[in-house]
């Protein structure tokens, strides 16, 4: 099929690209109805709701409310189930605690809160993949289409897993994607391996000897113990980790005494921050040597200093077989010069790694992003908006991973 517009000059082939394009006004309206209504993770109730209601239009054969608190689940089984087969679909529902500058008419209704990810977006494909699936079923198996709420920062994927999702859906693969700013309408981008990174936050307790600034002879200043602590740990990335390996090491916040107190020495000083690594060895390795450093260097002034490290969400892993299936799909539609399959990982964290943590399965990146125009604006920013342009490519890019990887 040729494609007009900002996807000109691609062609995006497909039977299910095709059909899926014929309701591109009923998906965009459905996107925009859940960016103007954002909601917090394990918060999605009008989102669940609104998912729930088109699910039913669509004509799939189960629906499972409540799986993770707000997380829905749907079944569409084929034209035959010979094969036993399950595969699983993976779209995340909730927005960000961030104010919108936007001025279009489907801006966030709600103060506080925007869609500033485009998960608005990745729900409005899954519910557009559900439509064409339920109405031609051609493929021999399950399609099971996962809503997951809490992404951001809440383990929704882990809250799902907990609540019995791979048991009652038992898939045999599991694939999920996101739209990228980055690259382009009409490609789409995987790696065999690290996607994204594993992302921990990092708590550092320094307790010094409070008193006056004029006198800080009599004290354990823990605002330079901060300061030397903040200088030392940067050398762990460039001084314990490979450089073949990747990692980053960032604090981010610093709390210490009172700005109105100017000659007030505080006692104690908190820094805030996070760790970012692909490989466990790596991950190990960083938690230990900023126990050691950060320790040692409060020990010299005096003072002492306690870690908090909290790994939150692991590293992103496609697995090989399903990442160059993924590649092969996404190639069938695009053709294979919008195809990257050696994508960059991206630093950034996402928690679709703790379904790959159990079943086989791959993420990929869609690209959105007209360079200096619609779509170009990064994410988790107070201006971005989904391009609504690739809604039928990332339903029928959803589709045909069914239908090819269950052919009749």
């Amino acid at each position: 099929m040729q494609v007009t517009g900002l996807y000109a000059p691609l062609k995006v082939q497909g039977r299910a690209f095709a059909r899926i394009a014929a309701f591109h006004p009923e998906m965009t309206e459905f996107r925009r109805d859940l960016h103007a209504h954002p909601e917090l993770g394990f918060e999605e109730v009008y989102t669940a709701a609104r998912v729930q209601e088109a699910l039913k239009l669509c004509g799939v054969d189960e629906i499972h409310p409540g799986i993770g608190k707000t997380g829905v689940v749907a079944v569409i089984k084929g034209q035959r189930n010979s094969s036993g087969k399950m595969i699983g679909l993976r779209a995340d529902m909730d927005a960000l605690a961030m104010t919108e500058h936007n001025e279009f008419s489907w801006k966030s209704s709600r103060a506080g809160l925007m869609h500033g990810c485009g998960h608005d977006g990745h729900t409005a494909m899954l519910v557009g993949a559900a439509r064409y699936l339920a109405e031609t079923r051609n493929f021999d198996g399950s399609a099971v289409l996962i809503f997951q709420p809490g992404e951001e920062g809440f383990a929704g994927a882990k809250a799902m897993i907990e609540d019995g999702l791979f048991e009652r859906f038992p898939v045999q693969s599991i694939y999920g994607m996101h739209n990228w700013p980055a690259m382009r309408p009409g490609t789409v981008g995987v790696n065999p391996g690290p996607m994204m990174a594993a992302a921990d936050r990092i708590t550092i307790e320094i307790t010094g000897k409070g008193g006056h600034g004029a006198h800080a002879y009599q004290t354990v200043d823990p605002v330079l113990v901060a300061a030397h602590i903040i200088t030392a740990v940067q050398s762990i990335v460039s001084r314990n980790v490979r450089p073949i390996d990747n990692a980053v090491i960032s604090l981010c916040a610093m709390r210490a005494g009172e700005l109105g107190a100017m000659s007030v020495i505080p006692g104690s000083a908190t820094l805030v921050g996070t760790v970012r690594t692909f490989s466990p060895q790596v991950q190990a390795m960083v938690e230990r040597r900023l126990n050691e450093m950060c320790s040692a260097v409060a020990q010299g002034f005096g003072a002492t200093a306690t870690v908090c490290y909290e790994r939150s969400y692991p590293a992103t892993i496609n697995t090989a077989a399903e990442a160059l299936f993924a590649a092969d799909v996404a190639q069938s539609l695009v053709g294979p010069e919008q195809v990257v399959r050696d994508l960059e990982p991206s630093m950034g964290a996402e928690d679709f790694s703790f379904m790959l943590q159990v079943k086989p399965g791959a993420y990929m990146r869609i690209g959105q992003g007209i360079e200096g125009g619609l779509g170009s604006c990064f994410l988790h920013n107070s201006r971005y908006d989904f391009n609504d342009q690739i809604l039928p490519l990332g339903a029928a890019l959803h589709a045909s991973l069914v239908e090819q990887a269950m052919p009749i």
